[in-house]
């Protein structure tokens, strides 16, 4: 399906955001840390520090690691893909997605995202509306 000529242009490539949004799935079925009195090793504790975060958790770090990574535009652009695909904005107001960026501010963007559940569905979902999907990111890696 080919796209609008009234469609908006991407600054971030559909494969950033795609790699941003395998990383918020790994991180989106993670749970708030439930055991402080944690094994030793993983067998000790039945494996069940795998599937919580914490400050130190390698999946978050990941995550809030790819988003810093991207400059101001993507940035601004991971931020209106997220609101397009959770409804709060439809396509044609782009730019008004876009400018949400600014009530948030660079520092705030990894925390921001990061604290929105179901991050990997709402970025995916506003993927789709550049006619962008998981299934094209995965043909082409």
């Amino acid at each position: 399906m080919a796209m609008s000529p009234a469609t908006p242009t991407l600054t971030i490539t559909p494969d950033t955001a795609f790699a941003i949004v395998e990383k918020a799935r790994q991180f989106d079925v993670k749970i708030p840390q439930s055991d402080p009195d944690s094994g030793s090793n993983p067998s000790d504790d039945g494996s069940i520090d795998a599937l919580e975060f914490g400050t130190h958790d390698d999946t978050l770090n990941e995550l809030v690691g790819a988003i810093s990574d991207c400059n101001d535009d993507e940035q601004q652009d991971l931020i209106a893909l997220v609101l397009i695909g959770r409804g709060d904005f439809a396509l044609d107001e782009w730019p008004a997605a876009r400018a949400a960026w600014a009530d948030i501010g660079r520092a705030g963007i990894a925390r921001f995202l990061t604290g929105i559940p179901l991050l990997s569905d709402y970025l995916e979902d506003g993927l789709s509306q550049f006619d962008e999907t998981i299934a094209d990111y995965f043909d082409r890696h």
